[in-house]
């Protein structure tokens, strides 16, 4: 029973100096997923076959509001002038726009690719059941009184097909196939109501919309990483307070106040605490300076005896950092 106590005292110590460890939140460049879409910038969604919960105008949002530094990435060719071709030249729009259309109406309104979907009529299904309730059965309530109430459980499904197209090839791109669903329940003593099998399917398109793309826009992503507050070496009464100010001025964001206690710190131990390296590249990589924190990462991991592994992590994490911001830039260099 004793050592029991002791196991649960010991897990609850630890997870609670890690929960007060300092972390430092980093921003990083990701790039999209579908490399090729980037030569596609100016692109066209055309009105989606069955689509009437507006999976088309909600997909055109995501890209015409998705902004990376303060920049459009995708421009998008108005829906109108696609309604309008498609009138003029009495072409047949199915909804789901194939390859040769693609090429045909693109090359017409100047897009470069062409977004087409064929949505599914939202399905909805209840099912009756019971649950088990209590009220007090006197004013004490020293017995109980069991009853049922009956209740509800709806699910929704929504399912569509998803693709783009680029006009100058004439292939698609990338091609998704969509099954969402959202189970609700609610009993006779709930307030709350369930929802239409419209509303349901509007937030199902959202969800759908939001996926389709993801993988087609690079985006920012931000992350925590925890800082090394513990000497690795026998600091003297002034190292081990450069190292507590630096910190301290880390929790106020005052990362160029930090900086030069831990420059001083890299000097006063002649340049072997992988500590103060450590932490100085957490810094560097928090300003998206991937360079110098590269350097500061391996020099920290070249004065470890022992694996450290947040230092591990780090010299790993910031190689792959650094590829996938030159991915990045690549794609939002293209077709400016």
């Amino acid at each position: 029973m004793k050592k029991n106590i002791l196991l649960i005292m010991t897990i609850g110590i630890a997870i609670f100096l890690s929960a007060c460890a300092q972390k430092v939140t980093i921003k990083a460049l990701k790039p999209a997923e579908i490399d090729r879409v980037a030569s596609t910038k100016k692109i066209s969604v055309a009105p989606f076959r069955n689509d009437n919960i507006g999976l088309g105008t909600k997909i055109e949002a995501h890209l015409a509001n998705h902004r990376i530094d303060d920049e459009n990435y995708f421009t998008i060719v108005s829906r109108s002038d696609f309604d309008r071709i498609i009138k003029e030249q009495k072409i047949q729009n199915s909804g789901l726009v194939d390859q040769k259309m693609a090429v045909e109406v693109g090359n017409l309104i100047g897009a470069q690719a062409i977004i087409s979907g064929d949505v599914s009529r939202p399905t909805l299904s209840d099912t009756r059941y019971y649950e088990e309730r209590y009220r007090c059965a006197d004013k004490k309530c020293k017995t109980f009184v069991v009853y049922r109430v009956r209740c509800t459980k709806r699910v929704i499904n929504l399912g569509a097909e998803v693709r783009i197209v680029d006009v100058s090839h004439g292939d698609v791109i990338h091609a998704k196939s969509f099954q969402k669903s959202s189970v609700y329940n609610h009993c006779s003593d709930d307030s709350r109501t369930l929802p239409s099998r419209e509303m349901a399917a509007q937030r199902l398109a959202a969800v759908i919309a939001d996926e389709f793309t993801y993988k087609l826009l690079p985006h920012y992503r931000t992350f925590e990483v925890t800082l090394l507050e513990k000497p690795d070496l026998d600091y003297d009464d002034r190292q081990e307070k450069l190292l507590k100010v630096s910190i301290e001025y880390i929790k106020q964001s005052r990362y160029d106040k930090a900086q030069q206690f831990l420059f001083e710190l890299v000097d006063s131990t002649g340049e072997q605490s992988y500590v103060a390296f450590y932490n100085l590249g957490v810094l560097k990589e928090a300003e998206g300076n991937y360079k110098d924190a590269q350097e500061y990462y391996k020099t920290a991991d070249d004065l470890m005896v022992e694996p450290v592994e947040e230092i591990s992590q780090a010299y790993l994490r910031i190689k792959s950092l650094m590829k996938e911001r030159e991915r990045a830039n690549a794609q939002l260099s293209r077709g400016r």
